[in-house]
């Protein structure tokens, strides 16, 4: 990330600031700050080389301590009694789920569960994500689920099926349905 400044005034003012409040810590030419900080940094690149430095370099990057995850891995559903329980501690809850039916040797499946783990992060509290691997789990409960294409995206709400998108396109335009799709019931 770059960031521009009015001019290096206000770049060594800010260091310098910084330095007598011992807000960070200078070791071998690189400025370190504590870790549950946020806002810049300013790492100093000097020459190592013996030559004469002419001006100092530095580099500039943002952090900010951010607790959100990126990435909530899909949970694995993996016969009709885990189904069930899944189902049920959802009702309790009163939070619908997102279930993504899907199997290993499907392309657009693979390519669509990364998509969807990034999706789950941004639902992290209001809806809980799994897949099921219609290879690995009993025809029974692939068909309660009423699978008949993969991947399909499902929502279930107070143990009952709600809505469903079948993601045979674009992975971009099967998330944009799936927003959609979960705007409509949270």
């Amino acid at each position: 990330m770059s960031v521009l400044a009015a001019n290096s005034h206000i770049l060594y003012r800010e260091m310098h600031h910084r330095e007598h409040q011992q807000q960070f810590w200078i070791s071998g030419g690189s400025l370190l700050l504590p870790k549950a900080s946020s806002g810049f940094g300013l790492l100093n690149r000097n020459r190592d080389d013996g030559k004469k430095m002419l001006k100092w370099d530095f580099k500039v990057e943002a952090f900010w301590n951010d607790s959100r995850p990126t990435v909530v891995a899909l949970e694995a559903i993996n016969d009709c009694d885990h189904f069930d329980q899944i189902l049920s501690h959802a009702q309790e809850q009163s939070q619908p789920i997102i279930i993504d039916w899907m199997a290993a040797w499907c392309r657009k499946c693979i390519y669509l569960k990364p998509k969807l783990e990034k999706l789950a992060a941004e639902y992290d509290t209001k809806i809980k994500f799994y897949y099921v691997d219609v290879n690995k789990v009993p025809q029974a409960l692939v068909k309660r689920g009423n699978i008949s294409k993969m991947p399909t995206i499902q929502i279930w709400k107070d143990g009952e099926f709600k809505a469903e998108v079948i993601g045979g396109h674009q992975a971009w335009l099967v998330l944009d349905e799936v927003r959609e799709m979960i705007q409509k019931f949270v």
